[in-house]
């Protein structure tokens, strides 16, 4: 049953009670601060704490300093146990039977100042981000690549069954949901056929979207030390909708034999709230079947490993005609972030509070499910209709592309991050 709270909340609102997801945000007249996404509402946490909103939580009140800052990094920093118990306390804030009345839900001068409309606020990147690691831990997207560039026999290389494969991604360029992205330029090939390979420095005309999903670490560990598989997932601070955008044409040319650089480089979008590992406890299932065993250090005990949350992608053109042209499930994955930590940390590689995993391209095995273009237009050789008759192979200037998910069904439970919005700007002349 979906939990009651005294703040109007609307019933699909992916912000419900069962929720509390951690961002940043400020207004005209503030600067960044964490803040929760609560309905139609953000609470302003720096306003709230300064206001003894947390005075009935003494475990968080010699550490109110986190929500003075304009990152989530310290916060994190705290642990799982002590986010947990922050989460759970914001739910009885705004229960209907809350025990607290006098904190908030009676002290409208505090929701005057604390509680803001969403549609006043600005949010901003979470966390102060040290690195990112983009996975690709999607097995229908990395069979779909393969299948278009080796044929079948050699889709998946052999080491894909047995790890996490990753690369260094870049930190810098990972921008928050409505952030427009620039084509980027790069060199290219003309002609990829012809026998003398030649390539140019142009604008990328094969732009393309990756449809992620982040987690954010919350705890570190020291240079030479590992994260076992068993402690992992209380390393990991919740999740984020993740666009990893690629220019396909640049990375042809460029990505042997080092991978990928400069077409993965120029942006990466998230979606501005970070939903707890805690909140999504109730929504787990079995990931891909692997087919090979793993190593001890990357098996985990529980089997319902993967996010069990629903995801689309919808296209918007530059004249306003909008199609979903994806729909399919986080838990088409071979490895979970768990693993993904794992391993990234099994050489000894210290990881630290703000660090970003992605976890590659989620596909399904239907065109419908694609989770990107490359794929949808099986390497630009069919193009996706939209409405309208308009049709695409990739990206074009003027394009939004908008990631959502959720988990849950029932009215007054979703559980979502809200939208991972970018929009094609050109690119900048030669």
């Amino acid at each position: 049953m979906a939990l009651k709270s005294w703040l109007q909340i609307p019933s699909r609102s992916h912000f419900s009670l069962a929720n509390i997801p951690f961002g940043i945000i400020s207004t005209p007249s503030t600067l960044p601060r964490p803040a929760i996404a609560i309905g139609s509402h953000a609470l302003d946490l720096h306003t709230f704490s300064k206001n003894n909103g947390f005075s009935a939580l003494p475990s968080i009140l010699p550490h109110l300093s986190v929500f003075n800052e304009p990152t989530l990094n310290s916060f994190a920093a705290l642990g799982r146990p002590l986010h947990r118990e922050v989460r759970h306390y914001l739910q009885r804030i705004f229960a209907a039977d809350t025990e607290f009345p006098t904190l908030l839900k009676e002290h409208t001068q505090l929701q005057r100042l604390a509680l803001i409309p969403l549609k006043d606020v600005a949010t901003h990147v979470p966390f102060k981000i040290g690195d990112y690691t983009d996975f690709y831990a999607g097995k229908n997207h990395a069979f779909n690549c393969g299948l278009l560039f080796r044929g079948p026999e050699d889709a998946l290389h052999p080491n894909y069954m047995h790890l996490p494969v990753g690369y260094h991604g870049r930190a810098s360029s990972v921008v928050v949901s409505g952030t427009p992205i620039r084509r980027p330029c790069g060199q290219i090939l003309e002609d990829p056929a012809a026998d003398v390979k030649k390539p140019i420095f142009a604008p990328c005309k094969r732009l393309d979207l990756e449809l992620e999903m982040g987690a954010f670490v919350c705890k570190g560990n020291k240079m030479g030390e590992r994260v076992p598989i068993e402690e992992a997932e209380e390393n990991i601070f919740g999740y984020v909708l993740l666009n990893d955008w690629s220019a396909r044409d640049v990375q042809a040319w460029e990505y042997i034999p080092l991978g990928p650089f400069n077409a993965k480089n120029f942006g990466t979008s998230i979606s501005p709230w970070v939903v707890t590992v805690d909140a999504l406890e109730g929504y787990r299932t079995k990931g891909l079947e692997s087919e090979r065993e793993l190593l001890p250090y990357l098996k985990e005990k529980r089997e319902d490993n993967m996010l069990d949350m629903r995801l689309e992608v919808d296209l918007t053109t530059p004249d306003g005609k909008m199609m979903t042209i994806t729909k399919t499930n986080s838990s088409n994955l071979l490895f979970s972030f768990a693993q993904m930590l794992a391993h990234h940390t099994s050489t000894g590689c210290p990881m630290q509070p703000g660090d970003l995993m992605g976890s590659g391209t989620i596909s399904g095995t239907e065109a419908g499910e694609f989770g990107s273009l490359l794929e949808q237009s099986q390497g630009g050789k069919v193009s996706v209709q939209l409405e309208g008759g308009e049709e695409r192979k990739f990206l074009e200037d003027g394009d939004t592309v908008t990631l959502r998910g959720w988990a849950g069904g029932e009215d007054g439970a979703l559980i979502g991050f809200g939208d991972c919005v970018g929009r094609i700007e050109p690119a900048f002349q030669l």
